[in-house]
């Protein structure tokens, strides 16, 4: 294959865990939406943040009772994906590493994610699950990107890709019937992942994966959005329903315009 030596060397890391995390490629796009997240917090309180966005974001679970959380979760989704930028912002914090590692023509989630966790708070778990699992396309990544530091509980896990081969072979006989029985047959394999503030994760999506209560003092707040290669098999998420072209070239454009001349 004619990658780069650094294309290679994350080529081999991504196919190794599941998983990669790096700096952002765009410190200032990451800056702005986070910049958004802190005026829609203030919209949604009624009232100017004037704490430091870190601050704001990891305490905010003592201006928001649990029994609004999702609400008020809600209304920032909403929010967010109302500002017309705001998914170029997003495609260009881990541009470089999904070009690398997906496609250069590159389809994107019509809506971004995000996930609250309150600490202590069992309202906001995903249990162990892997995407494919539901009808989404293996040719899919997720990228993962946090708004605070994340880290043990108030992170997520991940089962990499040689133990998630095992759980393959002994699905039936692991799972257990539940979510749960299949979390504690695993839960000594799971990779918690570390990831900062500027830093974003991208990882494999058909690998088991979720998180746990959030036992650390602080909220998590952590977005999400999916990505594959346009011309990739789609699941049961359709282009133009789930996903939109975003780096269509202007080869496959002419491409799928064309026509052959009429010759009667």
């Amino acid at each position: 294959m004619f990658l780069t030596e650094a294309e290679r060397r994350l080529t081999e890391e991504y196919l190794q865990q599941g998983y990669v995390i790096r700096p952002v490629a765009d410190r200032e796009a990451l800056d702005w939406m986070r910049a958004q997240f802190v005026r829609l917090i203030g919209d949604a309180l009624g009232a100017a943040a004037d704490a430091r966005p870190e601050d704001l974001l990891n305490q905010i679970h003592k201006s928001v009772p649990v029994a609004e959380l999702n609400s008020f979760r809600l209304k920032i989704i909403r929010d967010f994906n109302g500002i017309e930028e705001f998914r170029e912002m997003y495609f260009r914090v881990a541009r470089p590493y999904l070009e690398a590692l997906v496609s250069n023509e590159l389809a994107m989630q019509l809506r971004v994610n995000l996930s609250i966790q309150f600490p202590g708070d069992d309202s906001s778990l995903l249990p162990v699950h892997a995407d494919t699992w539901s009808g989404d396309s293996p040719f899919e990544v997720v990228v993962w990107l946090p708004l605070v530091d994340c880290y043990r509980t108030k992170a997520m896990y991940l089962l990499p890709p040689d133990e998630s081969r095992a759980l393959d072979r002994q699905f039936t006989e692991r799972t257990g019937g539940s979510s749960e029985a299949l979390y504690q047959a695993i839960k000594d394999d799971v990779r918690w992942l570390e990831v900062r503030y500027g830093e974003v994760l991208v990882f494999d999506q058909a690998l088991p994966h979720g998180n746990r209560i959030n036992e650390e003092p602080e909220t998590r707040w952590t977005m999400n959005c999916r990505f594959k290669g346009v011309f990739t098999p789609y699941g049961d998420k359709k282009i133009g329903e789930f996903f939109e072209p975003v780096t269509l070239r202007a080869a496959s454009r002419t491409g799928m315009a064309y026509q052959l001349p009429k010759t009667s």
